[in-house]
């Protein structure tokens, strides 16, 4: 084992060390959780939706405070100029590295249905005006209570590290533009440009106390696309009059599963998915158009950029093919802020983590899950050409029991994003503040 440079390996005597710290960061964190559950229940009982996290980033903010990071608000700016909820909380702590530890502060516009006694019952308006129930449905109020354990924890374990740590609470992860409007607003000249920087994501099938790494490729790349296929509308009796936009939308949503089965190498994972469609007014009116949403994803650049190539010329030869005149051909646009390249875990930092993770958790609580088509935009963080190493693991959310249930029983247990997801809040929060405490340890080891 050698500790040379950004070591890969760890000494002997330095994993050891870890493993020994591991035993002694259990009961700090016991000591904690009755108050990090009740953090835990209310930030789920109160989510707030992208560009909107005001409360959220407010209570975050003042719990780190109260451990004495200096913290700075209202970082980030959208595209549009509007502000952003974006935080910050450093603590220097004497020389060193500079370490970055990010938590999302936003939700989903998803109606729970958990039956938690703490269940969500929020509901607001979306960007569109329509009411929408609100949960953190992606784990995001785990993320939050998992990040601020770690920040009481290394706040009184300041005898035993020496550098730098941020503590980042980025706005907007569920529309992929909130590390982008941070980085917009100066992030790293109103904060120290970190070494590294380290995230967590719960996984809805894994189970709670265990973390999974993964080298290189973590997270897929992912670009929002909207399409109008447009018409000429009509009286629903006599379609010969019109030319229907939601025949030509069935069309077309068909026509996109083909993209990836037909077009795309079989050696090249890759998603074309619908997420909404609206068009049409009442049952017998033939509307002038329809509105698609989709997502795309992919681990491959060129593959993106096919796909992307691919939707527009469906689309161009559904309305062709249906005699729409060009005028009335369908408007395909690529967002420029809802895009994000793919995540990508530094290979020699995940090896790094690895064993940190042994060291703290035992072997058996740390697997490779290898990587997935969902999409982040922390890798953002590091900087084009990857200037910052960086690492996101994955945290088990589920208890034994119930993976256990659902696979005597073949009923798949809720995913993220569902409105039945809910973690095993205990296990996972402890298992988070060990590991991510332990990561920054070792990252600012005197």
């Amino acid at each position: 084992m050698t500790t040379t440079g950004m070591p890969v390996l760890l000494t002997f005597a330095v994993f050891f060390a870890l493993a020994a710290a591991g035993a002694e960061l259990q009961p700090m964190v016991d000591q904690q959780l009755p108050s990090l559950l009740a953090i835990y229940k209310d930030l789920h009982a109160s989510p707030e939706l992208s560009h909107h996290e005001e409360h959220t980033s407010a209570f975050v903010a003042g719990e780190l405070r109260k451990d004495g990071y200096a913290v700075t608000e209202h970082i980030g700016k959208y595209a549009d100029g509007t502000p952003a909820f974006g935080i910050a909380g450093v603590l220097i702590n004497g020389p060193g590295p500079v370490v970055l530890v990010r938590t999302e502060l936003d939700a989903l516009p998803v109606e729970e249905k958990t039956g938690l006694p703490y269940a969500s019952q929020i509901h607001t308006r979306n960007a569109a005006g329509q009411e929408v129930g609100v949960m953190h449905a992606c784990g995001h109020d785990l993320h939050m209570t998992s990040f601020l354990g770690t920040a009481w924890m290394l706040a009184n374990l300041k005898d035993r590290w020496s550098g730098t740590l941020i503590m980042l609470g980025q706005p907007s992860e569920e529309t992929i533009d909130g590390a982008r409007a941070m980085l917009a607003d100066n992030l790293y000249s109103r904060i120290p440009k970190p070494d590294f920087a380290i995230a967590l994501h719960d996984e809805a099938d894994m189970e709670a106390g265990k973390v999974g790494v993964v080298a290189g490729p973590l997270a897929a790349s992912s670009n929002s696309v909207d399409v109008i296929i447009r018409g000429l509308g009509g009286h629903g009796a006599h379609p010969e009059a019109t030319k229907d936009p939601i025949v030509m939308s069935a069309e077309f949503i068909m026509a996109l599963q083909t993209i990836v089965s037909r077009q795309i190498s079989p050696q090249s994972p890759a998603v074309v998915t619908v997420g909404s469609i609206h068009g049409g007014s009442k049952h017998n009116i033939i509307p002038d158009e329809v509105v698609l949403q989709l997502t795309v994803r992919a681990f491959n650049e060129d593959v993106r950029q096919h796909i992307l190539a691919d939707i527009e010329r469906t689309a161009r030869g559904i309305a062709l093919a249906a005699g729409v005149p060009e005028d009335r051909a369908p408007i395909v646009k690529v967002s420029e802020t809802e895009a994000v390249p793919v995540t990508w875990n530094d290979p020699q930092l995940a090896a790094r983590m690895k064993l940190v993770f042994v060291a703290a958790l035992g072997e058996s609580n740390v697997v490779d899950p290898g990587p997935e088509m969902g999409s982040e935009d922390f890798g953002l963080l590091g900087l084009p050409g990857r200037q910052i190493p960086t690492f996101m693991f994955k945290l088990g959310a589920i208890s034994h029991e119930r993976m256990a249930e659902s696979q005597r029983t073949g009923t798949p247990l809720p995913s993220l994003h569902s409105s039945l997801f809910y973690p095993e809040a205990e296990p996972a929060i402890r298992t988070g503040v060990i590991a991510t405490t332990a990561a920054v340890l070792d990252l600012l080891h005197k």
